[in-house]
């Protein structure tokens, strides 16, 4: 049976963050921050709320008759208690057989282009620490995305203001930032397993390194950007926030609305039609938040039963990170026109070129993932290779074509002495030559 360390990991990114949290809001009272230390709470309890009532709802702990079990959930400690239930369970495993077994059956990946399908025995304790798993990987980017994110962004900007850095904060920012890491990389797994649920999925080593430094690229870089621009701008950014927010927030309902379908009815059978709504939107906010730092690595579709669109789309991985690289580049344009006395000592063109070359370098790692270490690479239509030749086709054809037509033309265009000069035969030769050598390249 496989060791539990997501689990534990998740425990001590979400007990380590909230003791710095509340640490720091402490040494912001003592100072006589009141609003600092009113955001810092707030940051720290509203996603301690939500990852109780997340794992509250995955292990249906509701309509079930557990009261010691939400009272410690009401006291914050519910992670804490599952964590010790999750290592109770896996120690009791080795010695107690279990009489009833499930049977599960799985495809592997195709080698040689042959996929063999693998049954496999699941017991009564695999198939709880499967649940607590998945639980705890919902509750690590719920608290990623909507605590630790904007606790990052709260504290990098106190620091720009205040053109000083405390133990304290340091401490809290670097747990935000590897609890944000880890979030956006449980995400990655979480889409994959989600895609190629029919699929026996091994990660390596080496594909979670490759994850961890392309999230960190991608979230340092656009958590000190949108801090610079703030720190400049401060009523602009709300705007640059809003549109962020709503994008990506009604994005999921548009297409479901344009689809026609009816409303999802099995997301759970205990919830009415009203409970219903609040998850998709909770799930739709949760969505938003995601997006609004790094890509979600899935594509929510309210009108699938699974909620998640199975079909791997390149040209939305391309245009997202595009979008995002221009948003980044003419918020860091904004800083440098509009930057004030407290980057005085600050090179800014410097700086500027640091988080560009940053963003890219989380592109690069992001696109050797896809293209050598992602476990169902072999089940790609197209590599990520491929679908970026096609699409620079798609852009260098055309001009091509312009190219030749122009050419044809100015060939046409010539004195009529030099006419009657050529034979008649290559005039008609002339112009299909060039249309054949424009077809041959967008073929090619």
């Amino acid at each position: 049976m496989k060791f539990p360390g997501s689990v534990l990991a998740s425990v001590f990114l979400f007990v380590a963050e909230t003791t710095a949290a509340l640490y720091l809001s402490s040494t912001y009272r003592s100072g006589g921050d009141g609003m600092w230390q009113a955001l810092t709470l707030l940051f720290s309890l509203l996603p301690c709320t939500l990852v109780q009532l997340t794992l509250l709802f995955v292990h249906r702990d509701f309509s079930r008759d557990r009261p010691l079990v939400l009272l410690l959930h009401l006291l914050q400690l519910g992670p804490l208690f599952r964590c010790f239930e999750v290592f109770c369970i896996y120690c009791q495993s080795s010695h107690i057989e279990e009489p009833y077994v499930s049977i599960t059956k799985k495809r592997q990946i195709p080698k040689n282009g042959l996929s063999e399908e693998i049954e496999k025995e699941v017991g009564q304790a695999e198939g709880k620490l499967f649940t607590h798993r998945s639980a705890f990987s919902r509750a690590s980017v719920i608290q990623a995305f909507l605590g630790s994110a904007p606790q990052l962004t709260l504290q990098l900007y106190i620091t720009a203001l205040q053109q000083d850095i405390s133990a304290g904060r340091s401490l809290c920012m670097f747990l935000s930032l590897l609890s944000i890491v880890y979030g956006a990389l449980r995400c990655n797994i979480l889409a994959i397993k989600i895609k190629y649920d029919e699929y026996d999925i091994k990660v390596k080593p080496l594909a979670y390194v490759c994850i961890f430094l392309w999230r960190s690229f991608e979230i340092a870089t656009r958590v000190i950007v949108l801090v610079l621009f703030t720190s400049v701008l401060k009523a602009w950014v709300v705007l640059v926030v809003l549109i962020n927010f709503f994008s990506f927030f009604l994005y999921p309902w548009i297409l479901f609305w344009c689809s026609g379908s009816p409303f999802p009815e099995n997301i759970e059978k205990a919830l009415s039609r009203v409970g219903t709504t609040i998850v998709l939107c909770f799930l739709t906010l949760l969505y938003a938040g995601i997006n609004m730092f790094c890509w979600s690595a899935v594509q929510l579709k309210i009108n699938n039963p699974d909620l998640i669109s199975k079909s791997q789309n390149w040209y939305r991985l391309l245009v997202y990170y595009m979008l995002r690289f221009i948003e980044n580049a003419l918020l860091l344009l904004m800083w440098y026109l509009y930057k004030t006395d407290i980057y005085m000592y600050v090179c800014a063109p410097l700086l500027i070129l640091k988080l560009l070359i940053g963003y890219c370098t989380a592109i690069l790692f992001m696109l050797v993932f896809y293209q050598f270490f992602h476990p169902c690479k072999k089940l790609f239509s197209s590599s990520v290779s491929e679908s970026f030749q096609r699409w620079l086709k798609c852009i260098c054809c055309p001009c091509r074509w312009h190219k030749s037509s122009e050419s044809v033309g100015k060939a046409d265009l010539r004195s009529p002495g030099d006419r009657d000069e050529t034979p008649s035969s290559s005039k008609f030769i002339s112009v299909p030559s060039q249309i054949l050598s424009a077809n041959e390249l967008c073929s090619a």
